[in-house]
């Protein structure tokens, strides 16, 4: 378990926990490197200890580290340390879409059809570069407090959904596919049912199938039907009603083909709510098959996927016999189509006869035809003397294609091209045709000249101003415009971190709808390094930290016994600390040693009346009360003493003891001023 102050891979400070999943736990943490919060997922012991799911985890985050966009949480760094997986991500401040729910209770149908629509615009990207999430859940989207949604977890669900783990660990199977509850094959349809799930519980609150068992959920998925959300929502608008469930359809094949088309919806529906213009389709699906108890137990201990799969192709084996009965029953066919059987039947049988009359009259002569002896040339000796139509061919499709293609293929059939002249186009690159004025499938007479439209490329529209705006909001400006988004980092002292310091090209420049707009996102004032300037001279201590991008605002001097004077003996903020770029700091200058040094040097001698002592102990002892020294066992005097080095005392106190010869003692005091050194 990690802890505050740690550090991962000698670059991430761990700032605090701030998350727990299934699998793994989520930190707060500052890059040292690049001077910003990131987050670290960190895999549980349990599942650190499998080395078939590491590798996958760590391939399936690798590959979903190639995704770069406003709506994804962005992957940095995949690593291990000491047996401990982990992945740095892009850090959200915010609460997962789950909380917002749970807080809110029901969103307004605007606010989820703008989640929805951030969070498809993220499965989108992914899905371009063959990526499927799913979990799509909303666990695994966050809303930052800036109000934009962002899908996290790419590449990891597949890596758990290709190890043995549990629903219960996964904490899914609510927003599940049918094919995924039955271990089936999973596209992008997929993760279209499970974003239906999410908006179901956006505008009611809740999730369309609950049960006690994850398996219980799993079941109703395969073969209950869902409750219209508006039964929980009454006001909800039919577009978004519709959307949900067409997203939501048992059957892939009558859900959305992809999520470019969910998102078409999405927006229709917000400028067109209560218009009914999706279209579900009605071809019939398979019978619900209500699932046995054996095949629940199977289920439960993942060994009914395979099961169910041959279930499922017996019933359609069984569903062409019944077929082919109930038509052997009711005559075949119906009436309509067994009268057009009939007449077909009857126009073939005169073609027949007429043929087979042809070829005897051919054999028989009976057309009173040239015998077959003649020579081949007097069996064509009548001639039609009728204008023969010209032959025709069929028009193909040409548009997209360069004039030098076209051409080719044109001349192919025995068709010319020309060119009628040039346009702007979004769809079609520049030099491409995008417009033939025969359309394809025509019939059209051999040797006539085709006329095509060029492309001179996508039309210009004026570039966005996004300075100064959140980088997420500024990326989905540029998106919106038909340009292509890329986001740079540089700090800055003036623009707050995660805002727009500049744009690329600037605003208004006309520019072509796909071109690149490149943004400099703010990381902030630059984190730095605070250099250890103890004991080093004052001049060298400030180019040190000048140097480091810290502003020395303040110098003074204390006195030192131990650092040289000139030298810094102290700094205010600790060394190998970071901190802001500019940050003030102040030293502290040695003055030196600030000791003064002394000596006493006294004769001592009995008092006058006393010649009955025998000797004596001397101590001398500074005016502080501390003794300096001592002499004992004294016993000539007049006698001497002295004392040197006396540290910052200039005076004192030397007291006596005699000794007398009748064994008894008594005591003398006398203060004397020292002598500076």
């Amino acid at each position: 378990m990690l802890t505050v102050g740690m550090f991962v891979a000698d670059r991430y400070e761990i700032m605090g926990k701030i998350g727990s999943g299934g699998m793994s736990d989520v930190y707060k943490a500052r890059d040292h490197i690049l001077g910003r919060f990131v987050a670290i997922k960190v895999l549980k012991q349990e599942f650190s200890e499998d080395v078939n799911f590491v590798v996958k985890f760590r391939t399936e985050a690798q590959s979903a580290a190639g995704l770069e966009h406003p709506n994804i949480v962005n992957i940095y760094d995949v690593g291990s340390e000491s047996g401990m997986h982990y992945i740095v991500m892009e850090y959200v401040e915010g609460v997962t879409l789950k909380t917002y729910i749970e807080k809110k209770g029901q969103l307004t149908y605007k606010e989820a059809v703008s989640i929805a629509i951030q969070v498809g615009r993220g499965i989108e990207a992914a899905h371009a570069k063959n990526i499927i999430h799913r979990d799509i859940k909303p666990q695994n989207i966050l809303i930052s407090t800036e109000g934009k949604a962002k899908v996290t977890d790419f590449g990891i669900a597949r890596a758990v959904s290709n190890n043995t783990i549990s629903a219960d660990v996964m904490g899914s199977v609510h927003y599940a596919s049918p094919e995924q509850a039955r271990n089936g094959f999973v596209d992008n349809k997929s993760d279209i049912y499970s974003l239906g799930i999410v908006m179901y519980e956006m505008v009611t609150g809740r999730v369309p199938f609950d049960g006690e068992t994850t398996v219980a959920v799993a079941i109703q998925h395969l073969q209950e039907e869902m409750t219209a959300p508006s039964v929980y929502a009454p006001q909800l608008p039919v577009s978004l009603e519709k959307i949900i469930l067409k997203c939501t359809q048992k059957s892939p094949d009558r859900r959305y083909a992809n999520v470019s088309e969910l998102l078409a919806d999405l927006k229709e529906a917000l400028v067109r709510p209560n218009a009914d213009f999706v279209r579900i389709s009605d071809g019939s699906q398979k019978k619900t098959r209500v699932i046995e108890e054996n095949e629940v137990r199977e289920i439960k201990s993942a060994r009914a996927p395979q099961k169910l799969r041959k279930q499922d192709e017996e019933e359609e084996d069984e569903d062409e016999d019944m077929q082919d009965e109930e038509e052997d029953e009711e005559g075949f066919l119906n009436p309509r189509l067994e009268k057009a059987v009939t007449i077909g039947g009857i126009i073939a049988a005169i073609i027949i006869v007429c043929l087979v009359l042809y070829f005897v009259g051919n054999i028989f002569d009976i057309f009173g035809g040239s015998s077959r002896e003649e020579p081949e040339t007097e069996t064509h000796s009548v001639i039609n003397t009728e204008k023969e139509k010209p032959e025709q061919v069929t028009m193909i499709k040409v548009t997209g294609m360069t004039f030098a293609e076209a051409k080719s293929e044109l001349r192919a059939k025995g068709l010319g091209i020309q060119e009628a002249g040039s346009e702007a186009s979004d769809e079609y690159e520049k030099g491409r045709i995008m417009r033939q004025e025969i359309a394809e499938g025509t019939q059209v007479d051999i040797n006539t000249t085709v006329r095509v439209t060029i492309s001179t490329g996508a039309s210009e529209v004026s570039v966005p101003a996004v300075e100064g705006y959140d980088s997420d909001a500024a990326m989905n400006m540029i998106t919106d415009a038909g340009f292509h988004p890329k986001r740079d980092y540089d700090y800055s002292d003036t623009v707050a971190s995660g805002k727009v310091i500049s744009q690329d090209p600037k605003a208004g420049t006309p520019a072509k709808k796909g071109d690149t707009v490149t943004i400099m996102v703010s990381q902030g004032k630059e984190a730095v390094a605070v250099p250890d300037v103890y004991n080093k001279p004052q001049e060298q201590a400030t180019n040190e930290l000048t140097q480091a991008g810290l502003v020395v605002s303040s110098t003074s001097t204390a006195y030192s016994d131990t650092v040289a004077e000139g030298n810094v003996i102290e700094q205010s903020i600790a060394a190998n600390k970071y901190v802001d770029r500019g940050t003030n700091i102040s030293i502290v200058v040695s003055a030196g040693s600030n000791k003064a040094y002394y000596f006493c040097k006294a004769t001592i001698s009995p008092p006058p009346e006393r010649d009955d002592v025998v000797s004596a102990d001397i101590t001398l002892v500074g005016s502080d009360g501390k003794q300096i020294q001592s002499w004992t066992d004294i016993k000539k005097f007049p006698a001497t003493i002295s004392s040197y080095d006396i540290e910052n005392c200039d005076s004192g106190t030397i007291k006596v003891t005699w000794y007398l010869a009748d064994g008894t003692s008594s005591n003398q005091s006398q203060d004397v001023i020292f002598t500076k050194q």
